[in-house]
């Protein structure tokens, strides 16, 4: 895919409806993302309104390949949703927090200094495959009706239920003590944040997710995506 510039949208783009790449900052929500688009958009076609959508949230803390939807291709957002996702990251061990990202504060430490290199590349070689994973209560998905992060915000304990995922490939990138350099691709739903929490778990510590960036989905790269600027 060519790179391209917003300026190159067309108002037939708009009619006929587009899908865009977009390398989502760092602190900026997914909804974020949509909401500056749409008020481009709008603004250079003076036109009210304009359907505007992502296909698959990425946390604030995270940054990356974003998948924007605009007009009638709003419609195929399910069909870009189910593409593989590729991350590139950071787990810190000796470390854990609730929401098992940097989002909330250190609640536990533990000992990290018998894990071993190998340690690492062995254990990520048993995540491989199809893997039944709990997804974190600091999440926006719905439990009755309500987002479970809001439950979490009010120290309220609720049963989450594990799901089937699919972890295609998990590599060891780099290891400098406390911090495991990674890469993973993985099917829709996967939650590298609960990962980061199993892992450390297994090595009879414990991990938290501490630097995440998507750079595929799919066959579409970040290299290829827009920036803010």
């Amino acid at each position: 895919m060519v790179k391209f510039d917003i300026d190159q949208i067309t108002y037939d783009d708009i009619l006929k409806g587009r899908m865009l790449l977009f390398d989502k900052p760092l602190m900026w929500t997914s909804f974020d993302v949509v909401k500056y688009i749409r008020k481009l958009l709008t603004s250079k076609f003076k036109i009210k309104k304009i359907k505007v959508g992502h296909a698959g949230t990425l946390d604030p803390l995270a940054s990356g390949l974003l998948i924007i939807c605009i007009g009638k291709f709003t419609k195929r957002i399910s069909e870009y949703q189910k593409k593989t996702k590729t991350y590139t990251g950071k787990f810190k061990l000796g470390e854990t927090t609730p929401s098992y990202d940097g989002e909330t504060k250190v609640n536990e430490t533990f000992s990290y200094n018998h894990i071993r290199e190998i340690d690492l590349i062995n254990l990520s070689k048993k995540f491989k495959g199809k893997i039944m994973q709990k997804p974190p209560i600091f999440s926006a998905l719905k439990k009755n009706g309500k987002r479970m992060y809001e439950y979490a915000r009010e120290n309220k304990e609720i049963k989450i239920e594990e799901r089937e995922i699919i972890i295609y490939d998990f590599e060891i990138i780099n290891f400098s003590s406390p911090y495991v350099e990674f890469k993973i691709k993985c099917s829709k739903g996967t939650y590298i944040r609960s990962i980061a929490n199993d892992f450390g778990k297994k090595l009879n510590s414990g991990s938290y997710l501490f630097k995440l960036r998507r750079t595929n989905i799919g066959e579409f790269s970040v290299l290829n995506a827009l920036r803010v600027e």
